[in-house]
């Protein structure tokens, strides 16, 4: 299998494209697979083949990311609680499994974004909308380390430099905005045909593309707006401006298939394994709301029948001894992700990974009105329009039982976990009149929204320390005591046995220690 897929690697082709029947085989394909060397005989016939496989590739394998993102960042963000026997929820730092989250863009992503880019024209729709999918992939990198090589990744560099974060970011904007620039004047093209993972079934991709555009531009604002206020206001506002995701319609997923193993829902795979569980946090806080998503989030567990979750930080005997933390009784990720049958839990593994909402767009803008910026409305209705553009992306219609929610005065309660646990937070869902209320409530909203994609509510929580979520219970990293958050993962133990240089000045650029307390640029809070 693993023979199979790096010749897939070498030769920039898509398993999905090739496998999951979007356009069929052809006798190029074929030849590519069988010859080493097929790499240096790309041509532009075979971008969509290798753009596919850029976005399939960032998004993880199961393998990758049950260990770069599922048992990281799922659980520092406390969407979910470890169920499996590992330490990360404790704060562990298990270097062998960083490569998971780096190897995917650096090996598999970036080659094949920069060959395209390279052989497009930069007026192109297939050159801007690569250059998107080059911001999204490396924004979940550098908020996962800090500096990285960037400027340099992906080029053949031997030994890449590791760029300073504010530049990276720096980047992202002029990218973003150029690209918009240019597929504003391509709209109705489908530049990659079905081979775009994300957008294919869209009339009009690119006008999709330019909404998913301005709404990472707008959260990438949003991030540097305690480290640089004047430029997050200016990008915010000009991602606005420019037309963000209003409405489910261009909400974007990436397409998932069970043709191959590399290619099937991740999320949904490890929750067959049991990795993670429903947190005690969010038990806390939709038992709390009565909210109507979380019997689509969860499923009751299956010896108790009740909606349980799991503190984060147990320790292993915790695990283990108190009924109330076993795995029959914490509650798993809902039927869109996995099934229970005959004491076996079976993984859904064609449901499309969530990639970026309208209703996350609504809460950025919110925060920006609470900022004094012009976000085309006032707070108070983007938070509520954003919680009634939740509902819908999760089926939820009936009027009454979302505008109950949107009114609801009752707060978190305490979760009923295996640690009676008290309520995580006290923030009503009603739309407070006080500022501070007001910020935590367009928060702890963000943060439900953002589920189940980790990467982004961790990165989220680091940046405004809300909303109130449970301390760990244990640390196992002296670095990051108990009542202290985790910040960012540490560089590559191969980086610094092979580009060691490079690392040695990375460190410098971090601006702290090479551990897992260090803050990233953005993240003064």
């Amino acid at each position: 299998m693993n023979r199979t897929i790096n010749q897939y690697i070498r030769a920039g082709v898509s398993l999905l494209a090739l496998t999951a029947g979007l356009n069929g085989c052809t006798k190029k394909y074929a030849e590519m697979n069988t010859n080493p060397s097929a790499i240096s005989a790309i041509t532009a016939a075979q971008y969509p083949q290798m753009f596919a496989y850029a976005q399939q590739s960032v998004t993880l394998s199961p393998d990758n990311f049950e260990i770069g993102e599922g048992a990281v960042a799922d659980v520092y963000s406390q969407y979910f609680g470890q169920i499996a026997g590992f330490n990360t929820d404790r704060y562990g730092i298990q270097q062998t499994w960083l490569p998971a989250a780096w190897n995917p863009a650096y090996v598999s992503a970036a080659p094949q974004l920069l060959t395209i880019m390279a052989g497009t024209d930069k007026n192109s729709a297939m050159n801007a909308v690569a250059n998107i999918w080059w911001v999204w992939t490396f924004h979940r990198i550098t908020d996962y380390f800090g500096p990285v090589p960037y400027s340099q990744a992906g080029s053949g560099v031997r030994y890449p430099k590791y760029d300073r974060q504010d530049s990276i970011y720096f980047d992202f904007f002029k990218r973003l905005d150029a690209a918009v620039t240019v597929l504003n004047s391509h709209k109705g093209e489908k530049p990659f045909g079905t081979f775009d993972l994300v957008y294919n079934k869209q009339s009009d991709p690119v006008s999709a593309w330019i909404k998913f555009a301005n709404t990472l531009r707008l959260r990438l604002a949003m991030r540097i707006s305690a480290v640089n206020s004047a430029l997050a206001k200016t990008q915010a506002e000009a991602a606005v401006a420019a037309g963000v995701m209003t409405d489910v319609g261009t909400d974007a997923y990436m397409q998932k298939t069970n043709a191959t193993y590399n290619e099937e829902n991740a999320l949904s795979v490890i929750s067959g394994w049991e990795d993670v569980g429903m947190s005690a946090t969010m038990a806390s806080i939709q038992k709390g709301y009565n909210d109507p998503r979380m019997p689509i989030f969860w499923q009751p567990a299956t010896q108790s029948g009740a909606f349980n979750g799991l503190r984060n930080g147990l320790s292993d005997a915790e695990k283990g001894n108190i009924d109330a933390n076993s795995s029959v009784n914490v509650s798993h990720t809902g039927t869109r992700w996995c099934t229970y049958s005959a004491g076996n839990w079976r993984a859904v593994y064609t449901t499309p990974q969530d990639l970026m909402h309208a209703a996350e767009a609504y809460f950025l803008r919110a925060e920006g009105a609470l900022n004094g910026w012009n976000m085309g409305d006032n707070a108070q209705n983007l938070y509520e329009t954003g919680i009634k553009t939740s509902m819908a992306q999760w089926g939820i219609t009936d009027a009454t039982v979302i505008n109950t929610y949107v009114k609801n005065v009752a707060t978190p309660v305490a979760p009923g976990d295996g640690m009676n646990s008290a309520p995580v937070n006290n923030y009503p869902v009603l739309w407070s009149s006080d500022p501070t209320m007001q910020r935590a409530q367009v928060a702890q909203q963000k943060w439900l929204a953002l589920w189940p994609d980790g990467m982004e509510g961790w990165a989220e929580y680091r940046r405004t320390d809300l909303p109130k979520l449970y301390p760990v219970l244990h640390s196992d990293n002296a670095d990051v005591p108990v009542g202290t958050t985790i910040k960012r993962m540490p560089f590559l133990q191969a980086e610094k046995l092979v580009n060691a240089d490079q690392v040695a000045a990375a460190v410098t650029l971090l601006g702290g220690p090479d551990n897992a307390a260090t803050r990233l640029w953005w993240d003064v809070q």
